[in-house]
Protein backbone atom coordinates (compact mmCIF):
# COMPACT_ATOMS: atom_id res chain seq x y z
CA UNK A 1 0.00 0.00 0.00
CA UNK A 2 1.46 3.36 -0.99
CA UNK A 3 2.27 6.09 1.53
CA UNK A 4 -0.38 8.59 0.37
CA UNK A 5 -3.21 6.05 0.63
CA UNK A 6 -1.95 4.94 4.04
CA UNK A 7 -1.98 8.55 5.35
CA UNK A 8 -5.51 9.11 4.00
CA UNK A 9 -6.78 5.97 5.73
CA UNK A 10 -5.31 7.06 9.05
CA UNK A 11 -7.08 10.40 8.72
CA UNK A 12 -10.41 8.69 7.96
CA UNK A 13 -10.18 6.19 10.82
CA UNK A 14 -11.97 8.40 13.31
CA UNK A 15 -12.40 7.34 16.96
CA UNK A 16 -15.89 6.98 18.41
CA UNK A 17 -17.21 5.65 21.72
CA UNK A 18 -19.39 3.04 20.08
CA UNK A 19 -21.00 1.81 23.29
CA UNK A 20 -22.33 5.29 24.05
CA UNK A 21 -22.96 6.44 20.48
CA UNK A 22 -24.07 3.32 18.59
CA UNK A 23 -27.17 5.19 17.34
CA UNK A 24 -24.89 7.85 15.83
CA UNK A 25 -22.86 5.08 14.21
CA UNK A 26 -26.06 3.71 12.67
CA UNK A 27 -26.76 7.13 11.14
CA UNK A 28 -23.21 7.37 9.82
CA UNK A 29 -23.49 3.87 8.35
CA UNK A 30 -26.74 4.76 6.58
CA UNK A 31 -25.26 8.04 5.33
CA UNK A 32 -22.32 6.09 3.86
CA UNK A 33 -24.67 3.51 2.32
CA UNK A 34 -27.69 5.51 1.08
CA UNK A 35 -30.74 3.64 -0.15
CA UNK A 36 -30.92 3.71 -3.94
CA UNK A 37 -33.99 1.93 -5.27
CA UNK A 38 -32.91 -0.39 -8.10
CA UNK A 39 -34.51 0.10 -11.50
CA UNK A 40 -35.79 -3.46 -11.74
CA UNK A 41 -37.67 -6.18 -9.87
CA UNK A 42 -37.66 -5.73 -6.12
CA UNK A 43 -40.13 -7.10 -3.60
CA UNK A 44 -40.48 -6.56 0.16
CA UNK A 45 -41.98 -9.35 2.26
CA UNK A 46 -42.34 -10.17 5.96
CA UNK A 47 -41.82 -13.58 7.53
CA UNK A 48 -43.62 -14.25 10.79
CA UNK A 49 -41.52 -15.59 13.66
CA UNK A 50 -43.00 -16.06 17.13
CA UNK A 51 -44.35 -12.62 18.13
CA UNK A 52 -42.67 -10.51 15.45
CA UNK A 53 -42.21 -10.06 11.73
CA UNK A 54 -38.81 -10.31 10.04
CA UNK A 55 -38.63 -8.13 6.90
CA UNK A 56 -36.84 -9.46 3.84
CA UNK A 57 -36.16 -7.80 0.51
CA UNK A 58 -36.03 -9.87 -2.67
CA UNK A 59 -33.89 -8.71 -5.60
CA UNK A 60 -34.48 -10.34 -8.98
CA UNK A 61 -31.68 -10.13 -11.53
CA UNK A 62 -32.01 -8.84 -15.07
CA UNK A 63 -30.66 -12.13 -16.35
CA UNK A 64 -31.83 -15.12 -14.39
CA UNK A 65 -30.35 -18.53 -13.84
CA UNK A 66 -32.69 -21.46 -13.17
CA UNK A 67 -34.24 -19.83 -10.07
CA UNK A 68 -31.30 -20.02 -7.70
CA UNK A 69 -31.24 -18.03 -4.43
CA UNK A 70 -28.56 -16.25 -2.41
CA UNK A 71 -29.81 -15.76 1.15
CA UNK A 72 -27.91 -12.67 2.31
CA UNK A 73 -27.12 -11.51 5.87
CA UNK A 74 -25.75 -7.96 6.00
CA UNK A 75 -22.76 -6.69 7.95
CA UNK A 76 -22.55 -3.85 10.45
CA UNK A 77 -21.23 -5.47 13.62
CA UNK A 78 -24.66 -6.90 14.59
CA UNK A 79 -25.49 -3.28 15.55
CA UNK A 80 -25.80 -1.24 12.32
CA UNK A 81 -27.01 -1.82 8.77
CA UNK A 82 -30.37 -2.85 7.31
CA UNK A 83 -31.96 -3.93 4.03
CA UNK A 84 -32.05 -0.31 2.82
CA UNK A 85 -28.36 0.40 3.40
CA UNK A 86 -27.45 -2.87 1.68
CA UNK A 87 -29.82 -2.53 -1.29
CA UNK A 88 -27.04 -1.26 -3.56
CA UNK A 89 -24.86 -4.25 -2.70
CA UNK A 90 -27.70 -6.75 -3.09
CA UNK A 91 -28.84 -5.27 -6.42
CA UNK A 92 -25.29 -5.59 -7.75
CA UNK A 93 -25.07 -9.11 -6.35
CA UNK A 94 -28.24 -10.20 -8.12
CA UNK A 95 -27.18 -8.74 -11.46
CA UNK A 96 -23.60 -10.01 -11.38
CA UNK A 97 -24.44 -13.56 -10.24
CA UNK A 98 -27.82 -14.06 -11.91
CA UNK A 99 -29.20 -15.35 -8.59
CA UNK A 100 -32.27 -14.04 -6.78
CA UNK A 101 -30.94 -12.32 -3.62
CA UNK A 102 -33.00 -12.39 -0.42
CA UNK A 103 -31.70 -9.85 2.12
CA UNK A 104 -32.69 -10.37 5.77
CA UNK A 105 -33.48 -7.43 8.10
CA UNK A 106 -32.61 -9.24 11.32
CA UNK A 107 -32.92 -7.68 14.79
CA UNK A 108 -29.98 -5.51 15.88
CA UNK A 109 -28.11 -5.23 19.17
CA UNK A 110 -28.03 -3.77 21.76
CA UNK A 111 -31.84 -3.59 21.78
CA UNK A 112 -31.89 -7.24 20.69
CA UNK A 113 -28.69 -8.93 21.93
CA UNK A 114 -27.46 -12.44 21.12
CA UNK A 115 -29.05 -14.80 20.25
CA UNK A 116 -32.03 -12.86 18.85
CA UNK A 117 -30.45 -11.71 15.57
CA UNK A 118 -28.95 -15.14 14.93
CA UNK A 119 -32.30 -16.81 15.57
CA UNK A 120 -33.98 -14.38 13.16
CA UNK A 121 -31.51 -15.41 10.46
CA UNK A 122 -31.96 -19.09 11.21
CA UNK A 123 -35.73 -18.84 11.07
CA UNK A 124 -35.74 -17.03 7.73
CA UNK A 125 -33.34 -19.63 6.35
CA UNK A 126 -35.56 -22.43 7.64
CA UNK A 127 -38.63 -20.82 6.08
CA UNK A 128 -36.95 -20.42 2.70
CA UNK A 129 -35.59 -23.96 2.74
CA UNK A 130 -38.80 -25.64 3.95
CA UNK A 131 -41.78 -23.38 3.08
CA UNK A 132 -42.40 -23.66 -0.65
CA UNK A 133 -45.16 -21.02 -0.53
CA UNK A 134 -42.67 -18.16 -0.10
CA UNK A 135 -41.62 -18.21 -3.76
CA UNK A 136 -44.52 -20.28 -5.09
CA UNK A 137 -41.96 -22.57 -6.70
CA UNK A 138 -38.97 -24.57 -5.52
CA UNK A 139 -35.52 -22.92 -5.86
CA UNK A 140 -33.00 -25.11 -7.64
CA UNK A 141 -30.32 -23.99 -5.16
CA UNK A 142 -30.15 -21.89 -1.97
CA UNK A 143 -26.75 -20.53 -0.91
CA UNK A 144 -26.06 -18.70 2.36
CA UNK A 145 -23.94 -15.55 2.04
CA UNK A 146 -22.95 -12.68 4.33
CA UNK A 147 -20.25 -10.07 4.88
CA UNK A 148 -18.49 -9.25 8.16
CA UNK A 149 -21.04 -9.81 10.97
CA UNK A 150 -23.29 -11.22 8.25
CA UNK A 151 -20.55 -13.70 7.37
CA UNK A 152 -20.54 -14.68 11.02
CA UNK A 153 -24.32 -15.16 10.91
CA UNK A 154 -24.14 -17.27 7.72
CA UNK A 155 -21.61 -19.58 9.40
CA UNK A 156 -23.76 -19.70 12.54
CA UNK A 157 -26.91 -20.58 10.58
CA UNK A 158 -25.03 -23.47 8.95
CA UNK A 159 -23.97 -24.76 12.38
CA UNK A 160 -27.50 -24.38 13.75
CA UNK A 161 -28.93 -26.18 10.71
CA UNK A 162 -26.64 -29.16 11.26
CA UNK A 163 -27.28 -29.23 15.01
CA UNK A 164 -31.08 -28.95 14.71
CA UNK A 165 -31.48 -31.19 11.68
CA UNK A 166 -34.25 -29.15 10.02
CA UNK A 167 -32.40 -28.33 6.79
CA UNK A 168 -28.82 -28.21 5.52
CA UNK A 169 -27.41 -25.69 3.04
CA UNK A 170 -25.22 -27.09 0.28
CA UNK A 171 -23.03 -23.97 -0.03
CA UNK A 172 -22.08 -20.89 1.99
CA UNK A 173 -20.06 -17.77 1.14
CA UNK A 174 -18.39 -15.91 4.02
CA UNK A 175 -16.98 -12.51 3.08
CA UNK A 176 -14.41 -11.14 5.57
CA UNK A 177 -16.33 -12.89 8.40
CA UNK A 178 -15.96 -12.47 12.17
CA UNK A 179 -15.38 -15.95 13.60
CA UNK A 180 -13.69 -15.31 16.97
CA UNK A 181 -14.67 -13.55 20.19
CA UNK A 182 -11.55 -11.59 21.23
CA UNK A 183 -10.16 -8.64 19.28
CA UNK A 184 -8.09 -7.13 22.08
CA UNK A 185 -4.31 -7.06 22.24
CA UNK A 186 -4.56 -10.63 23.56
CA UNK A 187 -5.92 -11.91 20.26
CA UNK A 188 -3.96 -14.89 18.85
CA UNK A 189 -4.31 -13.48 15.33
CA UNK A 190 -1.57 -11.17 13.98
CA UNK A 191 -3.97 -9.27 11.71
CA UNK A 192 -5.80 -7.86 14.76
CA UNK A 193 -2.61 -6.04 15.79
CA UNK A 194 -1.19 -5.42 12.31
CA UNK A 195 -4.41 -4.01 10.85
CA UNK A 196 -6.23 -2.98 14.03
CA UNK A 197 -5.63 0.75 13.63
CA UNK A 198 -5.48 3.04 10.62
CA UNK A 199 -7.48 0.90 8.17
CA UNK A 200 -11.01 2.28 8.77
CA UNK A 201 -12.31 -0.68 10.83
CA UNK A 202 -10.36 -0.82 14.09
CA UNK A 203 -9.93 -3.72 16.47
CA UNK A 204 -11.40 -1.57 19.25
CA UNK A 205 -14.55 -0.98 17.23
CA UNK A 206 -14.91 -4.71 16.60
CA UNK A 207 -14.58 -5.33 20.32
CA UNK A 208 -17.19 -2.63 21.04
CA UNK A 209 -19.58 -4.24 18.57
CA UNK A 210 -19.04 -7.59 20.28
CA UNK A 211 -19.71 -6.03 23.70
CA UNK A 212 -23.03 -4.60 22.44
CA UNK A 213 -24.04 -7.88 20.80
CA UNK A 214 -23.03 -10.31 23.56
CA UNK A 215 -24.19 -9.29 27.04
CA UNK A 216 -23.20 -12.44 28.94
CA UNK A 217 -19.52 -13.27 29.30
CA UNK A 218 -20.11 -17.02 28.92
CA UNK A 219 -21.81 -16.45 25.56
CA UNK A 220 -18.56 -15.17 24.05
CA UNK A 221 -17.40 -18.81 23.95
CA UNK A 222 -20.62 -20.04 22.34
CA UNK A 223 -19.91 -21.32 18.78
CA UNK A 224 -23.05 -19.47 17.67
CA UNK A 225 -21.10 -16.30 18.54
CA UNK A 226 -17.60 -17.50 17.65
CA UNK A 227 -17.85 -20.38 15.15
CA UNK A 228 -14.08 -20.90 15.30
CA UNK A 229 -14.55 -22.23 18.85
CA UNK A 230 -16.94 -25.02 17.83
CA UNK A 231 -15.85 -28.43 19.10
CA UNK A 232 -17.20 -30.08 15.97
CA UNK A 233 -17.14 -28.52 12.50
CA UNK A 234 -18.09 -31.61 10.54
CA UNK A 235 -20.91 -31.77 7.99
CA UNK A 236 -20.69 -28.15 6.91
CA UNK A 237 -21.61 -26.82 3.47
CA UNK A 238 -19.13 -26.39 0.67
CA UNK A 239 -17.64 -23.05 1.72
CA UNK A 240 -16.01 -20.03 0.10
CA UNK A 241 -14.20 -17.65 2.45
CA UNK A 242 -13.03 -14.31 1.06
CA UNK A 243 -10.76 -12.11 3.17
CA UNK A 244 -9.14 -8.69 2.71
CA UNK A 245 -5.41 -8.11 3.12
CA UNK A 246 -5.68 -5.03 5.38
CA UNK A 247 -8.48 -6.26 7.63
CA UNK A 248 -8.27 -7.02 11.37
CA UNK A 249 -10.59 -10.01 10.73
CA UNK A 250 -8.40 -11.49 7.99
CA UNK A 251 -6.62 -14.18 9.99
CA UNK A 252 -9.62 -15.47 11.94
CA UNK A 253 -11.61 -15.84 8.72
CA UNK A 254 -8.81 -17.86 7.14
CA UNK A 255 -8.32 -19.85 10.36
CA UNK A 256 -12.00 -20.82 10.25
CA UNK A 257 -11.49 -22.14 6.75
CA UNK A 258 -8.52 -24.22 7.84
CA UNK A 259 -10.50 -25.74 10.72
CA UNK A 260 -13.34 -26.60 8.36
CA UNK A 261 -10.81 -28.40 6.16
CA UNK A 262 -9.57 -30.36 9.18
CA UNK A 263 -13.10 -31.71 9.63
CA UNK A 264 -13.30 -32.96 6.06
CA UNK A 265 -15.30 -30.12 4.48
CA UNK A 266 -14.70 -28.71 1.00
CA UNK A 267 -13.32 -25.20 1.44
CA UNK A 268 -11.94 -22.45 -0.80
CA UNK A 269 -10.07 -19.56 0.85
CA UNK A 270 -9.30 -16.45 -1.18
CA UNK A 271 -7.49 -13.32 0.06
CA UNK A 272 -7.96 -10.13 -1.98
CA UNK A 273 -4.68 -8.23 -2.07
CA UNK A 274 -4.52 -4.59 -1.00
CA UNK A 275 -8.22 -4.60 0.02
CA UNK A 276 -9.77 -3.22 3.21
CA UNK A 277 -12.63 -4.56 5.28
CA UNK A 278 -15.96 -3.50 3.78
CA UNK A 279 -14.81 -3.30 0.16
CA UNK A 280 -18.09 -4.88 -1.02
CA UNK A 281 -19.78 -1.48 -0.64
CA UNK A 282 -17.45 0.11 -3.22
CA UNK A 283 -18.73 0.80 -6.75
CA UNK A 284 -19.26 -2.27 -8.89
CA UNK A 285 -16.38 -1.20 -11.16
CA UNK A 286 -13.89 -1.29 -8.25
CA UNK A 287 -11.07 -3.75 -8.86
CA UNK A 288 -11.75 -5.34 -5.45
CA UNK A 289 -15.48 -5.79 -6.10
CA UNK A 290 -14.87 -7.18 -9.58
CA UNK A 291 -12.31 -9.65 -8.20
CA UNK A 292 -14.71 -10.65 -5.41
CA UNK A 293 -17.54 -11.43 -7.85
CA UNK A 294 -15.17 -13.25 -10.18
CA UNK A 295 -14.33 -15.55 -7.25
CA UNK A 296 -17.98 -15.87 -6.18
CA UNK A 297 -19.22 -16.74 -9.67
CA UNK A 298 -16.50 -19.35 -10.09
CA UNK A 299 -17.54 -20.90 -6.76
CA UNK A 300 -21.26 -20.82 -7.60
CA UNK A 301 -20.59 -22.59 -10.89
CA UNK A 302 -18.66 -25.42 -9.21
CA UNK A 303 -20.38 -28.78 -8.94
CA UNK A 304 -20.91 -30.06 -5.39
Amino acid sequence: MNRVRRMALKALTYPIDLKKHYKLQRKLFIAAHPYIRPLYNLLDKKIMFEDREIPVRIFKPNRSKAFKVLLFFHGGGWVTGNIDSYSYICANMANVTGYVVVSVDYSLAPEFPFPIGAEDCYYVAKAIFTDRSIFHKVPKEIVLIGDSAGGNLAAVVSLMARDRGEFLPSKQILIYPATYHDHSDNSPFPSVLENGTGYLLTSKRIQDYMDLYVTKEEDRYNPYVAPLLADDLSNQPQTLIITAEYDPLRDEGEAYGMRLIEYGNTITIERISDALHGFLSLPRQSVYVMKCYEIINRFLNEEI
